[in-house]
């Protein structure tokens, strides 16, 4: 009885540094991992402020473009900032936006390291897939909005503009530095997520949450859906609700396609 009462702490304490030694080396992977994300970040941070200048000078090209034909009534258009550090605020939010772009591949390997381990063949091969498609995608949404409607939605605006013989005093734009980033920014960042629509449809189906023929009867659902969130999403105005929505209808019964092709129920856990 003695004995065994002496062995019983020993064993306990066994059986419970053997649970709790997987779960500390969980968070020391968790924690070596952010440090490293963090450290990527910070470097790009670091390495890009010095040109914050010339990356929002590049996020104004849409308006500059637009605003270069006054130059030959030699009118001079400039953005202003109205408090002590909003241009300083400005640009420092351009280089963390910037920073996390540029070191987003980094941050993902991370990820990918991090979760790999406890994942079965086949899902590493569909985590991977959507470890690169996902940056690539938010690359295709946000360049569509920077190239595509963001110069539309830039010339519906300005089209208010009114001279001093139509309204008795001039009716001039003259935006300040940290709201225009707010508006591009926002339409940039909503569109590269919202292109990730295929993606997520893509896992829902192959978690067996819905298929395409759910897709299909829901679709008058999901172009409600998405005017909704179109007009959430960017600028009162109708061109950026319409520029947004209809390439997400149409990535919309891109996902019908892929989920009838590509996610068919794959049973085989197996081990690498």
């Amino acid at each position: 009885m003695t004995s065994s009462r002496k062995s019983d702490p020993d064993s306990s304490s066994k059986s419970n540094s053997d649970k709790e030694m997987p779960l500390v080396a969980h968070l020391l992977e968790l924690r070596s991992r952010l440090l490293w994300s963090f450290l990527f970040f910070t470097i790009a941070f670091a390495a890009l402020y010095p040109f914050s200048q010339h990356l929002f000078a590049y996020l104004v090209t849409p308006l500059a473009d637009l605003l270069t034909g006054n130059e030959a009534t030699g009118e001079t258009r400039r953005l202003i900032y109205t408090g002590l550090p909003e241009a300083f605020l400005t640009y420092l939010k351009v280089t963390l936006f910037s920073a996390f772009f540029v070191s987003f591949p980094l941050i993902a390997m991370q990820i990918w390291r991090f979760i790999m381990p406890g994942l079965y063949k086949n899902e590493r091969r569909t985590f991977f897939l959507f470890m690169v498609s996902t940056p690539f995608l938010f690359v295709i949404g946000a360049g569509f909005a920077f190239y595509g409607v963001i110069p539309m939605a830039w010339k519906f605006f300005l089209s208010y503009e009114s001279s001093a013989a139509v309204t008795g005093l001039a009716i001039q734009l003259e935006a300040r530095v940290s709201e225009y980033l707010s508006m591009t920014l926002q339409m940039m960042i909503a569109f590269g997520l919202c292109f990730q629509l295929p993606l997520i449809l893509l896992l829902l189906a192959k978690l067996g949450m819905l298929t395409s023929r759910s897709l299909a009867e829901k679709r008058r659902y999901a172009i409600v859906l998405i005017l909704i969130a179109s007009a959430i999403l960017t600028p009162p105005d109708v061109l950026s609700m319409m520029g947004l929505a209809i390439p997400l209808y149409g990535l919309y019964e891109l996902s019908i396609i892929l989920v009838r092709f590509f996610a068919a129920p794959n049973k085989d856990q197996e081990k690498n």
